[in-house]
Parts: structure tokens; sequence; C-alpha cells
């Protein structure tokens, strides 16, 4: 599984439609995708909100990510990251 960071931004009808039903069922299609929700917070800023999630392959993560937009109205901007450590081993050699 890979992490994932979804970026969202509302729209009116996004606004209009904030529930802890809607936060719900944004969890619920995440995990029926294959995904596992990891944590989500709201942000003030270029962003409201942030979703951290795992996703087996970026075609998971992209075809839930439209499937968030379709449910809800939120646009997404997703992702894939991995660790400094991570990051740190694959640049070792250069």
């Amino acid at each position: 599984m890979t992490t994932y960071y979804m970026f969202g931004t509302y729209n009116c009808g996004a606004v209009n439609n904030i529930s802890a039903s809607r936060t719900d069922k944004c969890a619920k299609l995440i995990e029926k995708y294959g995904g596992e929700v990891i944590l989500m917070h709201a942000l003030l800023g270029e962003y409201d909100l942030v979703f951290i999630t795992n996703f087996p392959d970026n075609e998971t993560a992209m075809k839930t990510s439209i499937a968030l937009n379709l449910m809800t109205d939120i646009s997404f901007s997703t992702y894939p990251a991995i660790t400094v450590t991570k990051f740190d081993e694959m640049v070792a050699d250069l």
C-alpha cells in the first residue's frame, strides 16, 4: 500500500452539505475502493481538507478521488507520498 495525501477544496454546493454523515460516507467510499483512511483534517488556507490514506496503486487512488468528487462536490488533488527515510535511501546513490 502506498500513502496518498488527498487535498480537498469546497465549492458552494460542498459547503452547504457539510456534515458528520458525509464525512462517514467519504471514509466508507475510500474503504469500498480498497483504500484505508489514516486521518482526515480540516484546514485553513488554500485547501479545506486533507485526507491521509493508503491505496494499493495510483489507479485506485485516482478512481477514488473522482468518486469522492462525484459524491461530495469537493475537488480533490491526490498525491502519492513516501517517507523521508525512504526518499533519502532512494537518492543516496545520486
